[in-house]
């Protein structure tokens, strides 16, 4: 019998797990000798439990820094190395590709096919170009519309694996308290926080074939949202892709964000008020190159706030979400956008003020303006946020972040909350497009 290739899986705390589970758990060509982690601070230097990992695996499987990659191959012994997470420029991929082929390994990504579950429940998914282009403002629609129809949906989120994955296995949100009972993350809330006050249920955790399970109990339609720029874990019936006008070329320039251009049925093309003419009508060529038939929306995201005059005249400091002005690459996001709209004073810079982890953000993101991200996924970074904010002298602080994050850590100014909501401005509406996926999985529901 010949030995079982020896593998790495380079991830981020979700679709690499994901790949384990529905390829490599059971398979005895292969032994998945170590995962490494890169993009989440904070949370390296774990393992894969035995409880998850099966039967081949009785103590589970270590889980490295992906800076320690080239020394893991040649410690290990190891025949190949998985890309397995997203939101990657192709520059980056190659770098990863080039690290492993010098250290003695061959390289792999496994393809959609390979890793998509089926479901006999119709499943439209929404992914995206690049992460904070805004797929959560294109999924509330889609399950809006849905309601409007009589169609229950239940969102299946991307996953965030970063706590104790054991407790994860899958999580089921239906209130706050929910939040709370699972202990999740800033970057989690910032997604999960805006089903619940839709009044709807949302489901995520490790295992994606148990919460398919569990997501065909509880609906008549799975809606995939999907996280960064990684392609659906479900073979989806109909699916939207979001690209984002403020930067053009990543439709066609990111790993895998160019795989979801390339497979949706319809992109939507988001922040078109921010954006040059040009950029606009190369984003849309773009796509009309590598996707001829998919069928092209103009959109903005129609930014409100709760208390306008705790900004108009003010001088406030702006958070937002971290993924998109971190990894993500934007300079700022929504509530950059508010404070210029309803008329702050000053907008300001809280570099100075920052310590511990929003520092070293800092560090890391240099591309980031005037705003300051919710880094926040361990008790320290949360507090190291908490005194940044405190150190700052300012009159409001406006949270772009979609997450309630007063619930986590104190804030010791008026708080301004922003609100954001899709409109299209040239093309298919969501309507029209689900008119579509409805036609295509008729009966089905």
């Amino acid at each position: 019998m010949a030995p079982r290739k020896r593998i790495i899986i380079v991830g981020a705390g979700g679709r690499d797990f994901h790949n384990f589970n529905v390829f490599y758990r059971n398979n005895p060509e292969y032994e998945v000798v170590a995962f490494t982690a890169a993009q989440i601070p904070g949370v390296e230097r774990r393992r894969y439990p035995p409880s998850l990992a099966g039967s081949l695996y009785p103590d589970g499987i270590p889980i490295f820094p992906e800076e320690k990659l080239g020394d893991l191959i040649k410690e290990f012994h190891v025949d190949e190395v998985v890309l397995s997470y997203s939101d990657l420029t192709y520059e980056a991929v190659g770098r990863i590709l080039s690290e492993a082929l010098a250290a003695g390994a061959s390289f792999k990504i496994l393809s959609p096919r390979e890793t998509m579950l089926s479901s006999f429940r119709p499943i439209i998914a929404v992914t995206a170009v690049r992460t904070g282009a805004g797929k959560s403002t294109v999924s509330r629609a889609v399950v809006r519309e849905l309601m409007a129809r009589g169609v229950k949906p239940v969102p299946v989120r991307h996953p965030m694996a970063y706590g104790d994955l054991e407790k994860m296995v899958v999580q089921i949100f239906r209130e706050y308290a929910d939040l709370e009972r699972y202990g999740v993350t800033i970057e989690e809330r910032e997604e999960y926080e805006q089903y619940i006050r839709m009044g709807l249920v949302v489901l995520a955790g490790v295992d994606y074939g148990a919460v398919l399970r569990e997501a065909e109990r509880l609906g008549d339609v799975i809606l995939w949202d999907g996280g960064n720029n990684d392609y659906p874990f479900y073979k989806f019936d109909y699916m939207i892709t979001v690209a984002d006008a403020m930067r053009p070329g990543h439709e066609i320039g990111s790993f895998p964000g160019e795989v979801n251009t390339r497979l949706a049925d319809a992109v939507i093309v988001n922040k078109v008020s921010q954006a040059r003419k040009e950029d606009i009508e190369r984003v849309v060529n773009n796509i009309r190159r590598v996707n001829p038939k998919a069928k092209i929306a103009l959109a903005d995201m129609e930014v409100t706030v709760d208390k306008p005059e705790l900004i108009e005249g003010k001088r406030v400091v702006v958070i937002e979400d971290s993924p998109s002005v971190t990894h993500g690459g934007l300079p700022y996001g929504a509530g950059y956008v508010a404070a210029k709209k309803y008329g702050a004073a000053e907008i300001i810079d809280p570099k100075p003020f920052a310590v511990g982890i929003i520092k070293k953000m800092y560090e890391e993101y240099p591309h980031m303006k005037e705003v300051l991200p919710s880094t926040g996924y361990t008790p320290e970074q949360l507090r190291d946020l908490e005194e940044t904010i405190k150190r700052i002298d300012a009159d409001t602080v406006v949270l772009g972040t979609p997450a309630d994050i007063t619930r986590l850590i104190k804030i010791d100014k008026p708080v301004v909350r922003v609100q954001w909501e899709l409109v299209i401005r040239e093309g298919p509406t969501i309507k029209e497009m689900i008119d579509e996926f409805l036609d295509r999985v008729s009966g089905r529901y």
